[in-house]
């Protein structure tokens, strides 16, 4: 495998129908869902999340800092890229699996394969109070998706990223680059019905969010 670093842009094929669809959250990426929609540490440090698509562990690490405990779960779990002896996650396909939710989880939090998003999302609904859906911004779009999804269940929030979140194929990296806007959907199923889809910018905030041990090699931006 050679190690050029290939942006993410449309190419992104679902886990189900073709390679594994492993592209790394960074784990600031999950903090800023954390600062800036959920209220912080002091809303959220008595929860319990589950990553269902925890892939190396990468974004659970970001939402480490502020639930009391994360649960992950894949369908393939990679090893852990910054330390791969600390953390097993539980080899499940979230879609088909049998069993309900973990105990006591309030929030469902991923990045969902790009395939299966709308999927993903409807799954986590039935299960959790708190979902939240790293996607790409063009995921808004689609008269398919408006209506098996949006239409059913507005978001309570989308939240878009003034920066640009890089996710590179099979690595995760402080370096990388990309094309691609991405913006956080977050569901509150005791949203009120006929309530309005709240939509706010998460600001400039990887350089305040970001830390050194992210990464298993590459040191963060300054």
């Amino acid at each position: 495998m050679n190690h050029q670093m290939y942006a993410l842009g449309s190419q992104r094929h679902s886990r189900r129908v073709g390679a594994l669809d492993f592209f790394p959250t960074p784990p600031w990426a999950g903090r800023a869902l954390c600062t800036h929609v959920l209220g912080g540490q002091a809303s959220l440090a008595s929860e319990i999340c589950w990553e269902p698509a925890v892939g190396a562990g990468d974004l659970a690490r970001g939402l480490r800092d502020y639930f009391a405990a994360v649960v992950g779960s894949d369908l393939a779990p990679q090893r852990d890229s910054v330390a791969p002896d600390r953390h097993h996650y539980l080899e499940q396909d979230f879609l088909f699996a049998l069993s309900p939710a973990p105990p006591s989880v309030s929030h469902i939090i991923t990045n969902p394969p790009y395939a299966q998003a709308t999927e993903f999302a409807l799954r986590a609904l039935a299960l959790a109070p708190h979902v939240a859906l790293l996607v790409r911004t063009a995921f808004l779009e689609g008269v398919g998706r408006h209506r098996r999804l949006f239409a059913r269940h507005p978001p309570h929030t989308v939240a878009q990223f003034v920066e640009r979140v890089p996710m590179i194929s099979g690595r995760l990296t402080a370096t990388g680059s990309t094309l691609t806007a991405y913006a956080w959907i977050y569901w509150r199923t005791d949203q009120p019905a006929g309530a309005a889809t709240t939509l706010i910018w998460i600001p400039p905030c990887r350089h305040l969010l970001e830390q050194s041990t992210d990464y298993p090699t590459d040191t963060p931006n300054a």
